[in-house]
């Protein structure tokens, strides 16, 4: 007959006689929960000179990605190096980067507005490298600076200083910005004072929307609070007050120059060869209220010949 297996004796782990012996860090205490173990504190070492100039070179570097961008776009487009691949700017944009031209004209103009920071920055304060200057609070995206982007450079200078001062000396949000410059405006506020069917100069400065618009010339058919929807050669825009001009025609001088608008657009709106929209454009930049003869007769016979 076969003995029974033995049972086998489960292990005990006996307790220590001097609980610090198992471990030397932990201070004896009644209640384990509440040991207290010594953590060795480690050194970390300080920047070298040369790390802190490494960290701040690629920090501006961060900081100026938009800046960047805005920079090669601009000269991409004025160079027109787009054209081995593309017809247009703005198809090069969305198959290239995948965003549209709006989006390239805000990096653009952000780009203008950040230029235009540092250059008075360096005049202000005498710095010729604004690199090496980390005192110095600058925009680090574009949305920053997009509500500047119609202002004048010393005027965008003046916002954005204010803007530092009430985000607590760090770099405001686009929000903040924006605050800034509708306090000012409504502290600042000139009255609209154009009337419809007066003539003005567009003046396109430095907005991107304007591009190509600068000097012509057009009829006030809207008046809003603070801007104009004026009627060109080529289409209607809506302008804000800082970048029109009156020409202070006299009331029949007006009206004279809102039929001859009348006329080039009727043209305009049904003829797509190059040379006769370079006439139209040049009419649309007359610096005075009439035709001459020529002009007369050649507008006259493009009338005839297109208009049935």
């Amino acid at each position: 007959m076969n003995n029974p297996p033995h049972k086998r004796n489960k292990a005990t782990i006996s307790a220590s006689p001097n609980p610090a012996s198992t471990n030397s860090d932990i201070a004896p205490s009644e209640n384990p929960a509440s040991a207290i173990i010594d953590v060795p504190a480690i050194e970390v070492p300080e920047l070298t000179q040369d790390e802190q100039r490494d960290r701040l070179h690629l920090e501006r570097k961060v900081e100026r990605a938009f800046f960047e961008a805005g920079k090669a776009l601009m000269e991409l487009r004025d160079r027109r190096l787009y054209r081995s691949t593309h017809k247009t700017f703005e198809d090069y944009c969305r198959d290239r980067f995948g965003h549209s031209r709006q989006k390239s004209n805000y990096l653009i103009a952000a780009a203008d507005v950040y230029e235009n920071l540092t250059t008075i920055c360096c005049q202000n304060s005498g710095i010729d490298d604004l690199t090496t200057n980390s005192s110095q609070i600058l925009p680090t995206s574009e949305g920053q600076v997009r509500p500047m982007t119609k202002l004048e450079p010393q005027e965008q200078w003046e916002v954005w200083q204010t803007a530092v001062e009430v985000a607590g000396g760090k770099v405001p949000s686009g929000r903040v910005v924006k605050d800034v410059i509708e306090r000012i405006m409504e502290r600042t506020q000139v009255p609209n004072t154009y009337q419809l069917g007066e003539v003005c100069q567009i003046l396109a400065k430095d907005n991107p929307d304007l591009r190509g618009k600068g000097g012509c010339w057009g009829i006030v058919n809207h008046v809003g609070e603070f801007s104009c929807t004026v009627k060109t050669w080529d289409g209607e825009y809506t302008v804000g007050l800082q970048h029109l001009k009156s020409y202070n025609y006299l009331p029949a001088e007006c009206e004279q120059m809102r039929v001859i608008c009348d006329r080039i657009n009727r043209v305009y709106s049904i003829s797509l060869e190059e040379s006769v929209q370079k006439f139209l454009e040049s009419l649309g930049k007359l610096k005075r209220f009439y035709l001459t003869g020529l002009e007369e007769k050649v507008l006259s016979v493009l009338e005839s010949e297109i208009i049935v």
